[in-house]
């Protein structure tokens, strides 16, 4: 039996919309996040509905771009920019030069409910190899836009493609590519076993760290278990345990790492010469526990009121991670034992991913306490998995939600 929280969302199918300043031509998209399956790519769909006698000869171009930026506005100097913005994909909708006969249901909602004569669908794909939309969370002294990978839609009203034209008769629309988590989230559990010695001592401290799954969706508890053997004549003063993001930027070839859960204690210490411990870890890892501070990986735009921590970099088969570009995010538990003054750190990493979760996995169900932004994810993943079986129902079923909120401002 489906929910009743999700029949509205299900019988309802959410339209996302914008419309031209001077408000003659709108366009329609069924959704802003697009997921990246490795082997294939969500296809941008829409409509481009325009009044009647507008144009008056002229056309209506439809274009999807990626801007890359890897360094602040700030640091640009002689002329060097620290961005690069590309046109993925670029083609004249109205009127269509080819029409578009594979109409997916909600197009062809859209198109019944305004008209044929009016109503114009489109389709963009993403090229192969697309990196994911991240956005580096800038920090209180930063100015202009932040780093990162951001795509968009724009729609603009000219006689010719190469001409722009002007913004009153365009339209620029935020969106994002991202990407889930396998159907499956498998049995292997990631550890790691360290051991360390003393110059002019006898004996070592063991260390074993085991995470309790491989990959976690965003609000989930990541539960480390640590077992600490001592035998030697040092001490464990005290522990530290952190969630660990990894970035690294590919454009100029740079990484850097940043703590986005943590903790510390002196529980079972001091370890001493002898001893064991054993004991469960839980850190959470949130994007609302890490605002302001700079250099946090995101989930696309800063607006959003669902952000998330960015999710780590899936690599297809067959594929290297010298073979990525963008952004590539990555996670890992650092645990840290604190052996003395003359005893110095015993250190390890496991790596694990941290991902959202796919609406057809069947291991995954909503946190019974979710995080902001969590149950927004929910209900959108239902929202497409059973979209499919709503298809056929009448047009009146579409909710309008407009896009105005995700004005860029260059616009």
């Amino acid at each position: 039996m489906i929910p009743l929280l999700f029949l509205y969302f299900i019988a309802t199918l959410k339209v996302f919309k914008k419309t031209t300043p001077n408000g003659k031509v709108t366009i329609y998209v069924s959704k802003r996040d697009f997921i990246d399956h490795l082997d294939s790519v969500d296809p941008i769909d829409g409509v481009i509905v325009v009044e009647n006698d507008y144009l008056q000869g002229r056309k209506v171009f439809g274009m999807v771009s990626t801007t890359y930026r890897y360094g602040r506005d700030e640091d640009e100097v002689m002329g060097v920019k620290f961005s690069k913005e590309m046109v993925l994909a670029c083609s004249q909708v109205v009127p269509p030069i080819k029409e578009v006969t594979d109409l997916t249901p909600i197009q062809k909602k859209l198109v019944k409910k305004f008209g044929s004569s009016n109503a114009f669908p489109f389709m963009f794909n993403f090229p192969p190899n697309s990196p994911s939309s991240v956005t580096l969370q800038p920090g209180d002294d930063d100015n202009g836009k932040p780093l990162g990978v951001e795509y968009s839609i724009r729609t603009y009203v000219s006689d010719r493609e190469e001409d722009r034209g002007n913004q009153r008769s365009s339209i620029v629309l935020a969106i994002k590519k991202l990407q889930y988590a396998p159907s499956t989230r498998g049995q292997r559990l990631p550890s790691s076993l360290i051991s360390k010695g003393f110059t002019f001592s006898h004996g070592k401290i063991s260390l074993e760290v085991t995470l309790d799954r491989e990959i976690y969706y965003h609000g989930e508890k990541v539960i480390a278990t640590l077992v600490i053997s001592n035998s030697s004549r040092k001490s464990v003063k005290n522990i530290k345990v952190y969630v660990v993001q990894h970035t690294e930027i590919t454009m100029v070839n740079a990484q850097f790492s940043k703590f986005v859960a943590s903790l510390e204690t002196r529980e079972g210490c001091p370890i001493t010469p002898g001893a064991a411990f054993t004991k469960q870890f839980y850190l959470v890892p949130l994007a609302s526990s890490n605002k302001d501070r700079r250099g946090i990986a995101l989930d696309g735009h800063l607006k959003d009121d669902d952000v998330n921590l960015a999710s780590s970099t899936l690599i297809s088969e067959g594929k290297g991670p010298s073979d990525q570009t963008g952004i590539v995010i990555s996670y890992s538990v650092r645990v840290k034992l604190n052996c003395g003054t003359l005893g110095g750190e015993l250190v390890t990493d496991v790596p694990f991913k941290l991902m959202h979760p796919n609406p057809t996995s069947e291991d995954w169900t909503a946190p019974k306490q979710p995080q902001k932004g969590v149950l927004k994810k929910t209900k959108s993943s239902d929202r497409m998995k059973y979209q499919k079986s709503f298809g056929d129902d009448d047009e009146d079923n579409i909710v309008f939600e407009d896009f105005a909120r995700l004005r860029l401002a260059d616009e």
